[in-house]
């Protein structure tokens, strides 16, 4: 039912610094049907103020993950969505509240996904927003636009837990119709990595563009969301590019 339907999203807390705010997370997640909660590096937990604001959700408390880097959060999940209140020159694609709700329950059909929340103060940073498919911002009033991590995560909650609500039963697909699923983010980092490695070898990425262009791919393959066979394919083209590249070098070596 609304559990099952949410059961493979994680809401990720970014570096969180005020235990209030995770017990606070942890209560908004249990009453809408969400479970899995995911801590990178909090400043204090366990705490007793976290336990305190959870309010009958020390259990979401007690099975949360607690992980030290933002690789390991989201290790299996195939796609992520960051939470972003700022503008940006390269454009994301971009959901409000309801609309990223209807896209996770949808997504989650095809494997686990991230639902992550910044820092009280800063949010995410660029480096971690690069790691998110989808932004998501809560559209509030013109004259004060400040909500608590707390109160974010009750509104993303909400709006997932009525998405399930009033999601359609899935119909039944034939085995042979059933797409391949997309490759996991870990898959996708260390392709990322090879790309970047070799466009640098090749002199294609120069230092002044490199952060700005793999931005630009990253969105790129965002979009296409290539399968783990794919990313292999992938990967094995730039694994040949750099073989041959190394046999030019020898011969250009051999040849002083």
């Amino acid at each position: 039912m609304i559990g099952t339907s949410l059961q493979g999203l994680r809401i990720v807390l970014v570096e969180p610094s005020h235990p209030g705010n995770i017990g606070a997370a942890a209560r908004a997640m249990k009453v809408m049907g969400l479970r899995h909660l995911v801590l990178v590096s909090p400043r204090f937990f366990p705490d007793p103020e976290a336990t305190a604001l959870a309010s009958g959700a020390e259990d979401i408390l007690e099975s949360a993950q607690v992980c030290t880097n933002l690789d390991t959060a989201l290790q299996g999940c195939h796609k992520v969505y960051g939470t972003s209140a700022r503008g940006r020159r390269i454009q994301w694609p971009a959901s409000n509240a309801r609309e990223a709700a209807g896209e996770i329950l949808a997504d989650l059909d095809t494997g686990d996904c991230a639902l992550l929340f910044g820092r009280e103060r800063t949010g995410l940073t660029n480096a971690e927003m690069d790691r998110c498919q989808v932004l998501v911002h809560i559209p509030t009033a013109d004259e004060y636009h400040s909500l608590n991590l707390g109160q974010a995560v009750q509104v993303l909650a909400y709006e997932l837990h009525m998405a399930a609500l009033t999601a359609q039963p899935a119909q039944d697909v034939p085995a042979e119709d059933v797409p391949e699923q997309p490759a996991p983010i870990e898959d996708m980092e260390g392709f990322y990595g090879h790309l970047q490695h070799v466009l640098r070898r090749s002199g294609f990425l120069q230092e002044i563009r490199a952060t700005r262009m793999m931005r630009r791919l990253r969105r790129l393959f965002d979009r296409a969301r290539p399968s783990q066979n794919e990313v292999n394919i992938l990967r094995g083209i730039l694994t040949e590019i750099e073989r041959w590249a190394s046999k030019v070098d020898r011969k250009d070596q051999d040849s002083l």
